[in-house]
């Protein structure tokens, strides 16, 4: 039982990692069906812009406390990531808004790998070590679970921006308009609704929540690197899609059962395979539960099904 409990502990944390950056995600498709393959690159640029950005505090104020660093680098990466989504959707996908589909698509992955090619010569290949800034001494709940204050922190801080961004898109005249957009591109423009504002600042928010979820990435595992973004944007597609692509509490639902599926698969995996697997073959569970969805419920656990009139 400790061992189920400890599980679905590391599963909420990770859950609600891959939530953030699924918003993202589900955000720009909802209103432009498109898949933006570089979004865990923007996660990549933020965990390294605050590695920089703590190095140079480090350096110019060595007795600053540790969490008004941590939060002066957050502000910094998330400042740099929105500046990184408004470009990539400026220069890269406003030109492709008519182009048939494998157009962007064929561009996001482009972009992906740029990101990663520039990043790799900026700050080299190798890892790099993340100061622990804030209190890594575990806390035990119950028994023999434990939860360190990083991973209260990230469930908190994700808890309160996913609530946050869904009170900012249903009960606001921003989310209005938003809405309105995803709805009917050309209709809400007749409404007075700056389309191309509404999806720049789309990106813009989702690329500020993915700088969040690196801090919060590298901050859980203590290293960074140039392609730490990889693996966790693939798995929070996959938790977009689970949730239902296009919907924002989808986004939030996926994430948290992936990351929940993928921690106890993790721990119980050994005695599934009767020993011929380990932890390290954990990320077989979210690609197989993308293939599942993708056959079974395309739409997702809370997507809708949509029928098209002849």
């Amino acid at each position: 039982m400790d061992t189920l409990l400890q599980q679905i502990v590391n599963g909420l944390v990770v859950g609600s990692v891959y939530a953030l950056v699924a918003l993202g995600y589900t955000m720009v498709y909802g209103i432009l069906g498109l898949i933006n393959f570089a979004h865990g690159e923007v996660v990549m640029i933020g965990a390294m812009t605050a590695l920089q950005v703590i190095g140079l505090l480090m350096g110019v104020a060595p007795d600053m406390a540790p969490l008004w660093m941590l939060a002066i680098a957050v502000a910094v990466a998330v400042v740099v990531c929105m500046a990184l989504g408004y470009l990539m959707e400026r220069l890269a996908y406003r030109r492709l808004r008519n182009a048939p589909r494998l157009a962007p698509l064929i561009t996001a992955i482009g972009l992906s790998f740029l990101l990663q090619t520039l990043a790799m010569i900026f700050w080299g290949r190798g890892n790099h070590s993340f100061p622990q800034l804030i209190a890594t001494a575990p806390i035990t709940l119950v028994g023999d679970v434990v939860i360190t204050p990083v991973q209260i922190a990230i469930i908190v801080i994700s808890a309160l921006m996913m609530g946050g961004l869904l009170m900012l898109v249903n009960r606001t005249r921003f989310g209005r308009a938003m809405r309105a957009t995803a709805e009917n591109h050309r209709v809400a423009q007749l409404m007075g609704v700056n389309t191309h504002a509404i999806i720049a600042l789309s990106f813009v928010i989702g690329a500020g929540l993915a700088a969040v979820a690196g801090v919060m990435i590298a901050s859980n595992y203590g290293i960074a690197n140039y392609s730490m973004g990889f693996m966790p944007g693939l798995k929070a597609f996959t938790a977009a899609v689970l949730g239902g692509i296009g919907n924002l509490a989808g986004a939030v639902v996926g994430g948290l059962v992936l990351g929940l599926v993928e921690a106890v698969g993790a721990g119980y995996i050994e005695h599934l395979s009767f020993g011929f697997l380990n932890s390290s073959y954990q990320d077989i569970f979210a690609f197989t539960i993308l293939g599942l969805v993708l056959i079974f419920r395309p739409t997702g656990l809370l997507g809708e099904r949509v029928s098209d009139r002849a």
